[in-house]
């Protein structure tokens, strides 16, 4: 995607636009509990951000994405968690979020992860190469909606846990 969206990390000057965005992006979707920019803030604050990552477009913040470290049951070290992203209203369906998911798994890669998992739509992260695994399980949230992605051979078999910061209901 080269259509003048640059894709960098997070600075604190951007801080507020992220917060803005991402309750922006979240606003209609029947399925949030409109409380992923306070997640956002949660994961700074813990200083729990992996990976952050924003779409600039002519000098504007459009997109935003996170990654965090999640723990799993069997003792797996190096999985993240993918979440929130989030790209304005009026920019979505540009291909914005799918260039900062490859870009942030890219980045994660670099790092020496091992994967990543996350909650999402079904029809959407598989073209990425996330799937729906039996063997991991993320409490309370169906299977259907529940993927991960190995970098490696070895795919975790346990419970997932995602940062407290997740929690978050407000400021």
């Amino acid at each position: 995607m080269n259509n003048g969206i640059q894709i960098r990390p997070e600075t604190p000057a951007d801080y507020d636009a992220i917060t803005e965005l991402t309750a922006a992006a979240f606003r209609t979707l029947e399925v949030s509990s409109h409380t992923e920019q306070f997640i956002i803030e949660a994961l700074r604050t813990a200083e729990a951000l992996s990976v952050s990552l924003v779409a600039e477009l002519e000098g504007r913040i459009v997109g935003h994405i996170a990654f965090s470290p999640v723990r799993i049951s069997d003792g797996s070290a190096g999985w993240y968690g993918l979440g929130p992203v989030s790209v304005l209203p009026a920019y979505q369906r540009r291909g914005i979020g799918g260039a900062l998911i490859r870009e942030g798994l890219s980045q994660l890669r670099a790092r020496g992860a091992q994967g990543c998992c996350l909650v999402g739509h079904p029809e959407y992260y598989p073209r990425f190469g996330f799937r729906n695994t039996p063997g991991l399980v993320l409490e309370g949230v169906p299977r259907e909606v529940f993927f991960a992605l190995p970098f490696g051979e070895h795919l975790p078999q346990g419970a997932v846990e995602f940062h407290e910061g997740f929690a978050a209901k407000g400021p």
